[in-house]
């Protein structure tokens, strides 16, 4: 029971790094329009404005798993911890648009680089029977982020009159501070302390403490492991023949991910709701129940996901977006459901979301690929994943200002339609297997 306890600790820890991503990602929300009225943005640039933090994120992700594979995982968490808190205090004291942008765009390093560092760390951590709750409690973290950021907004917004979207930005400074110093608690990963430096005494000790049953087994595979030609492998090693295969399950998983049109409503909540005829306040009400509804069904997924496996969830999940997906599309068009019907319609979806792909996919990309590749696997998949939500985030006010809403939700619809026949078809299940007996 100490055990548990202490890997609980580790992965809390680590995880609330995915607090911070929820929080950054969704905060902006509650931001965005005062921000584009305020310095007079047009669509375009308030649309690059918006997603800045999300092209940051993008190179967080991509070259991410580079430093946490030559200076360890700890100190790259260490270092998300500090961009996240120059990135609140810049943001929010900005004058112009392009400091606005700087300070985003840091904190975009901060959210992409977590996103591979954190699900790996406590992957590498975790025993395998609890491997998937405790790398899921990432996401449980940035569903909790998301919600406090909802209603931090709120409680800012019908409080300050004056510049209340600078409070809104700024108040990320708290956490971030605690997390980071929460930081220095942790060990280094003990994978990461046989592959990359030897130091089998070391890793040892950390593994009895976590995974006591399964040390020595975890330690003679990660020893042999790194005898097999670790150092000659880069990132274009994900591309050989031998490992095509996991590096498409990762790219496949991520870009479905986006194509949801998840980050499309975490982004525009109130403007979504405010198209269909919603007032603001009860717009901004709207998105903090998405925020209960995402965290209630992230712990339904979290107590599922070892029990049940990755596919069910993926399986249950799917259908939950094509059915809340189409209703949302049509529920726009005005003739077929009143528009306080709307947030009933996003609330399934974030349901969806919460059980399937988001309790899944840190998961899943964390556990297919072999130790001598996880940084740089990891980093594929959370660039994939982050350079279309950069993508959707910054087109989006412009296609559905072009095309009308029914057309782009009925699209993200049908991307879920060929999502459901990916997890029936191709998808693998990875449940109860240690990471060095999973092979895909």
């Amino acid at each position: 029971m100490k055990n548990r306890g202490y890997v609980y600790f580790l992965s809390i820890v680590a995880a609330l790094g995915g607090f911070l991503f929820g929080f950054d990602t969704a905060v902006i929300s509650g931001a965005e329009r005062a921000i584009q009225v305020n310095w007079n943005l047009s669509d375009w640039y308030h649309g690059l404005a918006v997603a800045i933090a999300l092209y940051g994120t993008v190179l967080g992700a991509l070259f991410g798993g580079l430093p946490s594979d030559l200076y360890g995982r700890k100190k790259v968490l260490l270092w998300i911890g500090v961009l996240y808190f120059i990135s609140a205090l810049g943001s929010a004291m900005a004058t112009e648009v392009y400091s606005f942008m700087l300070f985003r765009f840091l904190g975009g390093l901060g959210v992409g680089a977590s996103s591979v560092v954190a699900p790996m760390y406590i992957s590498e951590i975790a025993p395998a029977k609890d491997r998937g709750k405790l790398v899921a409690l990432y996401q449980f973290n940035i569903v909790f982020g998301i919600l406090m950021a909802y209603f931090s907004n709120y409680l800012i917004g019908i409080t300050i009159t004056i510049d209340a979207w600078r409070y809104m930005l700024g108040v990320e400074a708290i956490p971030a501070l605690i997390y980071t110093l929460l930081v220095f608690k942790v060990p280094e990963s003990p994978r990461w302390m046989v592959l990359k430096k030897g130091n089998t005494a070391v890793a040892l000790e950390i593994l009895t403490k976590t995974d006591p049953e399964a040390a020595e087994e975890i330690i003679s595979r990660a020893k042999s492991e790194s005898l097999q030609q670790q150092n000659s492998l880069s990132f274009f090693s994900l591309f050989r023949k031998e490992h095509l295969n996991i590096s498409l399950m990762a790219v496949a998983i991520a870009v479905f991910n986006q194509v949801s049109g998840i980050n499309a409503i975490i982004y525009f909540a109130p403007r979504i709701f405010e198209m269909a005829g919603i007032a603001t306040e009860s717009a901004l009400l709207s998105t903090i129940g998405i925020g209960v509804v995402n965290l209630i069904c992230t712990m339904l997924g979290l107590l599922l996901i070892d029990r049940m496996g990755r596919r069910f969830l993926m399986l249950v999940g799917s259908a939950g977006y094509i059915v809340s997906l189409t209703l949302m599309a049509l529920s726009f068009q005005g003739e077929y459901f009143p528009s306080g019907w709307l947030p009933i319609f996003v609330f399934i979806f974030i349901g969806a979301h919460a059980i399937g792909q988001g309790s899944v996919i840190w998961v899943f990309i964390s556990e297919i690929f072999p130790n001598k590749l996880r940084a740089k696997g990891q980093s594929l998949g959370s660039f994939t994943h982050w350079i279309l939500a950069a993508l959707i985030a910054n087109i989006f006010p412009f296609l559905t200002g072009k095309f009308g809403p029914t057309l782009i939700f009925s699209f993200f619809g049908l991307m879920m339609v060929v999502q459901l026949l990916w997890v029936l078809f191709v998808m693998p299940e990875t449940k109860g297997k240690s990471l060095e007996e999973i092979k895909v």
